[in-house]
């Protein structure tokens, strides 16, 4: 199969989509792979490094897109990408459609078959694909939060772990999932007082048992949150649904509440995010302020480390990737129900229930793409 590797467009965004050692098992299977010059400058990787393991290289991303059948991306394709994909191309990437009525329609009309990263899965039920983005983004909440709590970038003017004789911040982490728990374990470390909230009890057992007395857990409802929040100086959203756009959990009227300079990292942006008065920000201009809470939303978080995030995201998408190359799409789905989980949209309809159900779509049953 052919392989494409296009740069990456998003603001900041320095992850690409294969690394040259995943490039080099594709290679060694018998497949081409065609990767866009500078594809991988921002983790390091040059043209040459690529060319040393058997790729070819395109002098733009168009010839990307136009001669391979499957395209291996990191975020969400663009306008102008979109515009390139043709019908039965394969598109495997991060997606994240149900808060983005304009890229699923632009994905249906496309008629490319489009996997999604975060919504494969695993026999524990897990996302697999996300889970290394998520702990990336768990733990780098905590040092963007950090750095936004400095009293010249609008925050309290607070170290997270204090010092002998100054308490330390207060953090409060909204769910207790991958993020959560790898963002709570970055605050534990810096020495912060955490406070983690779930709705889950077994959640918040695990959670318990960990930390032991590191950390505090609590039973997740309106009325401790806004108890939690109104303490806090910085505050993590960690609630993802899979597939769904993420709930509004902290209001624009919670807001009043909160301590001035008091920081939110809306980690769920990619889902729409947790926060009412949350807005997708950029790595350029990242933090905006409503009511004297400064916001954090940058939407590709991961993209600012890029090469941890490229080489922790490729060993958890390649052998999905090469499943689909050595099989083809349909067949490798059939044969990994997890991995058909991924699919989205396929020859114009929307296969995937929750991004169906957010938008108001009609819903093609994933067997109907796979006979």
């Amino acid at each position: 199969m052919q392989i494409g590797v296009p740069k990456e467009i998003k603001n900041n965004e320095f992850r690409v989509g294969l690394t040259p050692e995943s490039v080099s098992e594709f290679v060694n299977r018998g497949h081409k792979v065609l990767v866009e010059t500078q594809a991988g400058m921002g983790i390091g990787a040059t043209d040459d490094a690529y060319r040393a393991v058997g790729a070819d290289i395109a002098d733009s991303a168009a010839d990307v897109f136009a001669t391979c059948e499957m395209i291996i991306k990191v975020k969400e394709p663009l306008a102008p990408e979109r515009a390139q994909l043709r019908p039965g191309q394969i598109l495997f990437t991060y997606l994240h459609l149900a808060p983005d009525p304009e890229q699923t329609r632009d994905l249906m009309a496309s008629g490319a078959t489009c996997i999604a990263y975060e919504t494969v899965t695993d026999r524990s039920g897990g996302l697999p694909l996300l889970k290394p983005m998520s702990q990336v983004a768990g733990r780098l909440a905590v040092q963007a939060g950090a750095s936004a709590l400095e009293k010249a970038k609008g925050g309290r003017g607070v170290l997270i772990g204090g010092v002998p004789g100054v308490r330390a911040s207060r953090v409060v982490v909204i769910g207790g999932g991958v993020v959560g728990f790898n963002a709570a374990q970055m605050a534990v470390g810096m020495h912060a007082d955490v406070t983690i909230l779930d709705r889950s009890p077994a959640v918040l057992e695990k959670l318990a048992t960990h930390f032991e007395a590191s950390a505090n857990t609590v039973y997740s409802t309106r009325a401790t949150l806004e108890q939690e929040i109104a303490h806090a100086d910085l505050v993590i959203g960690a609630v993802l649904v899979p597939g769904s756009a993420a709930p509004k959990l902290v209001t624009k009227d919670m807001l009043s509440i909160m301590q001035p300079g008091a920081v939110m990292v809306d980690v769920a942006i990619d889902q729409g995010g947790c926060f009412e008065t949350s807005r997708p920000t950029t790595h350029d201009a990242p933090t905006y302020v409503v009511d004297d809470i400064v916001h954090y939303c940058v939407a590709n978080m991961p993209g600012a480390v890029a090469r941890t995030s490229t080489y922790a995201l490729n060993n958890a998408t390649l052998p999905h990737a090469l499943h689909i190359a050595d099989r083809g799409w349909k067949a490798a789905l059939n044969a990994d129900p997890h991995l058909a989980a991924g699919l989205n949209v396929w020859n114009g309809k929307v296969t995937c229930e929750a991004v169906a159900e957010s938008l108001g779509l009609d819903l093609t049953p994933l067997a109907d793409a796979l006979v």
